[in-house]
This record gives structure tokens, C-alpha cells and sequence, in this order.
């Protein structure tokens, strides 16, 4: 007689991923409410089949296989999947509703479907929708087909019936498999959905793309887990009011990570813009105190990016530290250097930092433009016109060197900029087109740069 198999209730937040052994109100991980959704899993222990593993094989009896890469018409796209998109890899696109996530793959599809046999699986809509869209972006070929469906099962069964190159499902959370007993959407559907549309991404050699939803938390909706199992990870990023589309490399297998591509959106679709840095720059006030220009590093690239502060007097005993952008932690940071340092009433402002364009930017060579900019505003004087600055601040108030300076300021003099402020012995040979002015302190790099 055969053994039942044994199951046992958990219960998952939907918002995060984290498991737990009973219902709570609230994760203790993400801090969400009524998030916690019950799952059945099974405890028994897995079979394997010796006969059919893998076995190990020395390093140098391997052959190396040259890989083959997919070329786009979006050079941006290129650029952020590390010279091509990898032949038969797994690739996650996430960010927030209406931000243009199918929109890109539409046009992806396009570009694919030249050469190669395109599945598009629109399980969020009908096919008469998306072929709207498709009209709309002038996405016309044979080679493109469109399915709505969301049975795991039943897509499979037109893959094998078809045998597409490329697989766009958009969007994950739709898609389920009927024997696991959870509705679609569910922690478990979307991991398991994922572990084998990678398992027949790899098996067939089909290049696979998932569309997914974010949380409120800017995570991919529903486990974590689902990023260590593609091979590369993509968010949007900014405003999806804003017509900029900011799209970030998170992880890739193939590739380099943190690289960006900046993308309009029109009524054609998303168009590459190949000169962020005037993109961000554009509109500048040149007369107006509190705003700095720094360039930054993006993953290869140096982007010039405008900080504005705004400090105001306030009447609260606690005064307000906000920033956009701009990490809080390293914001409180750079105020209590300007207190301690160059005695600055700040306990007695309130503080507003914000990166233009929506721009999101962790690294530390952004601290002296930051400082800067607050200092300029909190004393009403203006930044020297055409000055950029560069260098990371220290607890003790000096200044930092950074990386691939000559990058920064080659990008700097090519949009204009005739000075640069940045730390001393930062830079072995400077360049004759800009005037380089180096700083030693947060005090002597006030002094320099406000007029």
C-alpha cells in the first residue's frame, strides 16, 4: 500500500518572500500588514536518480564553447546586458504598473522578430489589446506570435509545438501550474512557475524574458528568490509621471552590473536618449543657490547630475531631514560634518536634498557636491558658474578620493564645465581644457567654490 504523502501549512508574505510557521499580522521583515498568505507544502523527502546525475569533470578536459549573443536595434539595451542579450539565458524585467515594461518588450520583440521566431504569452491581456499596442509601436512581422494564456501546461505545450527562439511571458505573476494548489500570484506559483520555465529556457535554448510586478517596496513582487534564479535583472526606475525611463542592471551573469540606459517615453514607444548628462542638466537655474553639478559614476559611464538643497528655518523642536535620491543615512552624515566642522546652525533647518531627474545614486564620490549644495543654500550663496565637484567627505571633514577621475572631468569638459573641484592628489595629470582646483578639507573646499 502506498504512503500518503505528507503536507504541512506555512504561511508566506506576499509582499517579501519570508516564510513562517503560523499566521502573523505582521512581517517581521518587511513590516507589511495582512500580508501573510497560507501555502501547502509537501515533507517528503525528494528522489534522486543516481543513474541519470551529473558527473564531475576535470577543468581542463572542458571545451569552451564561443557565446553567442543576440544584437538588438537598441544600442542602450546592448550596452546593458554586456555587449548583447546571451543566447538561451533567463532574464527578469521588473517596475511598477504603467511604467513601460511591456512597452519595451514589444519593441525587444520587434527587433528579435527579424530573424528569429518570437512566443509573446500576454497572460494579463487579451490578444486583440496587445496587438492595439503592438499597432500603436508599429510593431509588424510573421515571425511574432501572440498567446494569452497563463497555464503553465498548456504554454509549454505550444512551445514545443512552435519552438520559438525567444520567450517573453508578461507577466509572471499571472502564470500558474494547476497541481500546486495556490491561486496565481502566490509565493509558490511564482517560484515554482520560474524554476522550470529556467529549466526549459536551458534545456531548449530559448532566451526567456519575465515581465514582473514590484511592491511598494520596489522589490519584485512575491520571493526574493526569483533573482538568483535568472541570469540577469533589470529594474525601472524614476517617475512613470516623468517621460525619463530609467532602466538599472541589477544582476548579470554575462555581463557587467549597475550599468544604466536612459529611455524617453513617447508616443512611438521608448526612445534611447544617447546624452543623459543633458538630459539631467537641462533646465538648470545658473543663478540660484543650493544647487551643484557632480559627475557620477553609473557602471561604466560618468553622468553629470544636479543636487539641490533647500535649508529653511524652522519652528518645530525636531527639525525635518528629507532627501531624493539620496540615501537618509548618508544625508545625516554629511549635515553633522557641516555642524561640527564648519559650525553650522543645521539643528536649528530643516533640510531638503534632491537628485534632478530621478535619479537614484549610492556612491560616495557625491558627498562634497551634496555638502556643497547645502552649504550654499544654508549661507545664500551661489556655487561658482561652470564648476563641478567631485570627492567623498570623511567623519573628520576631509575629502576623499575617488575613482576614474579622468573619466568624470573629460565628461565634464565635454557639456562646458571650465573648473572642477576635487580632492588633493586625486589626479596625477590634469587635463589642459578645464581648471582643476584641489581641496584638502570641507572648510577650504567652501571657501573655493562659494561666491
Amino acid at each position: 500500500m502506498a504512503k500518503a504523502i505528507k503536507s504541512k501549512s506555512v504561511w508566506y508574505c506576499k509582499e517579501c518572500g519570508h516564510k513562517q510557521m503560523k499566521w502573523l499580522g505582521q512581517c517581521p521583515l518587511c513590516f507589511e500588514w495582512n500580508s501573510f498568505e497560507e501555502e501547502i507544502e509537501s515533507t517528503a523527502k525528494p528522489r534522486y536518480d543516481s543513474e541519470k546525475s551529473s558527473k564531475p569533470v576535470r577543468l581542463h578536459e572542458i571545451k569552451q564553447v564561443e557565446s553567442k549573443r543576440i544584437h538588438t536595434d537598441m544600442s542602450e539595451i546592448n550596452r546593458l546586458f554586456g555587449g548583447g542579450i546571451q543566447v538561451g539565458s533567463l532574464s527578469l524585467i521588473g517596475g511598477h504598473p504603467g511604467i513601460g515594461k511591456s512597452t519595451l518588450m514589444l519593441q525587444l520583440a520587434k527587433s528579435f522578430a527579424k530573424e528569429q521566431l518570437v512566443l509573446y504569452v500576454c497572460g494579463e491581456e487579451s490578444i486583440e489589446q496587445t496587438s492595439s499596442r503592438a499597432q500603436r509601436l508599429n510593431v509588424k512581422s510573421e515571425q511574432l506570435f501572440l498567446l494569452s494564456e497563463t497555464n503553465l501546461d498548456v504554454i509549454k505545450q505550444h512551445v514545443e509545438a512552435i519552438n520559438p527562439s525567444i520567450l517573453i511571458i508578461d507577466s509572471i505573476q499571472i502564470i500558474y501550474k494547476p497541481h500546486i494548489g495556490s491561486s496565481a500570484g502566490s509565493v509558490t506559483q511564482v517560484r515554482e512557475c520560474t524554476a522550470e520555465l529556467m529549466h526549459l529556457s536551458k534545456g531548449k535554448c530559448i532566451t526567456t524574458f519575465l515581465v514582473g510586478h514590484v511592491t511598494k517596496g520596489g522589490e519584485i513582487a512575491g520571493p526574493k528568490v526569483l533573482e538568483h534564479l535568472v541570469d540577469t535583472v533589470l529594474y525601472f526606475e524614476g517617475e512613470k509621471q516623468s517621460h525619463l525611463r530609467i532602466i538599472r542592471g541589477v544582476k548579470n551573469r554575462f555581463g557587467p552590473t549597475d550599468e544604466i540606459a536612459l529611455f524617453q517615453m513617447i508616443a512611438s514607444g521608448l526612445e534611447e536618449v544617447k546624452n543623459p548628462s543633458k538630459v539631467f542638466l537641462e533646465g538648470r537655474d545658473l543663478n540660484q543657490p543650493g544647487s551643484s553639478v557632480i559627475p557620477t559614476l553609473e557602471g561604466s559611464r560618468p553622468i553629470l547630475i544636479e543636487v539641490q538643497a533647500l535649508v529653511t528655518p524652522t519652528f518645530f523642536p525636531t527639525p525635518s531631514r528629507r532627501s531624493a535620491g539620496l540615501d537618509q543615512n548618508r544625508l545625516a552624515l554629511l549635515l553633522a560634518v557641516l555642524e561640527k566642522r564648519m559650525r553650522f546652525p543645521l539643528h536649528k533647518n530643516d533640510v531638503f536634498v534632491s537628485l534632478a531627474g530621478g535619479l537614484k545614486i549610492t556612491e560616495p564620490g557625491i558627498d562634497l557636491g551634496v555638502l556643497l549644495a547645502i552649504a550654499s543654500s544654508m549661507q545664500n550663496r551661489q556655487i561658482k558658474k561652470n564648476t563641478v565637484v567631485i570627492g567623498e567627505v570623511g567623519l573628520g571633514g576631509e575629502i576623499r578620493c575617488v575613482t576614474r577621475i579622468e573619466g568624470r572631468l573629460k565628461e565634464a569638459a565635454s557639456l562646458g564645465f571650465e573648473c572642477c573641484l576635487i580632492p588633493q592628489n586625486n589626479l596625477k595629470n590634469p587635463p589642459k581644457n578645464i581648471e582643476v582646483i584641489e581641496v584638502r578639507h570641507v572648510e577650504e573646499a567652501v571657501n573655493q567654490c562659494l561666491k
